[in-house]
């Protein structure tokens, strides 16, 4: 009896421990009737990063721009576009995503957003956790979805650098991003 409940109890854990990577993720919008042709070529502004600190935003960029290139490679033949141009998240210029996307023959656009913050009890801090937001445009500046990932949330981590936080919430929004996509395909809505 005590045996057959410590391998429920160990199955039980073990499954828990494994969808924990999907506790920080989230679909926070979803324009189900934008249209998307099939994508070909992505493209990535810079992150607008809060608290907005010159000395992290290098640092920050860096780390973005390790982990949508990792990510990108996995997912075989799609070009990947980087745009030095800033684009605030909240207030986003769509005429400035259609020039973008029609000059690079992109056929999506993401524009994300790295909002750090600190674990800890009072001024002992253990480690600086982020949210990974992106929003999702097509190349007419049609918004289609929003996603974001907390890392601390998403993988109950408390110590680790804050460029590996970048580089893990980053590889999570983009997950999430491209299992939207593949559903969108599925239920028969546009081409991806």
């Amino acid at each position: 009896m005590k045996k057959t409940l410590s391998i429920y109890l160990g199955l039980l854990f073990s499954i828990l421990l494994v969808s924990c990577a999907n506790f920080g993720d989230s679909l926070l919008y979803f324009n189900k009737n934008a249209k998307i042709s099939k994508v070909k070529t992505v493209l990535y502004f810079n992150p607008e990063v809060f608290p907005d600190v010159s000395e992290i935003k290098e640092p920050t960029y860096a780390a973005f721009y390790t982990a949508t290139s990792d990510q990108m490679k996995s997912f075989g033949n799609l070009k990947y576009l980087q745009v030095d141009t800033p684009i605030l998240f909240d207030e986003v210029d769509i005429r400035t995503i259609k020039d973008i996307c029609r000059n690079n023959n992109a056929d999506v656009a993401i524009v994300p957003k790295v909002k750090y913050f600190k674990v800890g009890f009072g001024k002992y801090v253990f480690s600086n956790q982020v949210i990974v937001s992106m929003k999702v445009y097509n190349a007419d500046g049609v918004f289609v979805m929003e996603t974001a990932y907390d890392t601390y949330k998403g993988n109950g981590r408390l110590l680790g650098s804050a460029e590996n936080s970048v580089i893990i919430g980053t590889k999570g929004a983009i997950r999430k991003i491209s299992k939207e996509l593949k559903n969108l395909q599925i239920t028969g809505n546009p081409t991806i």
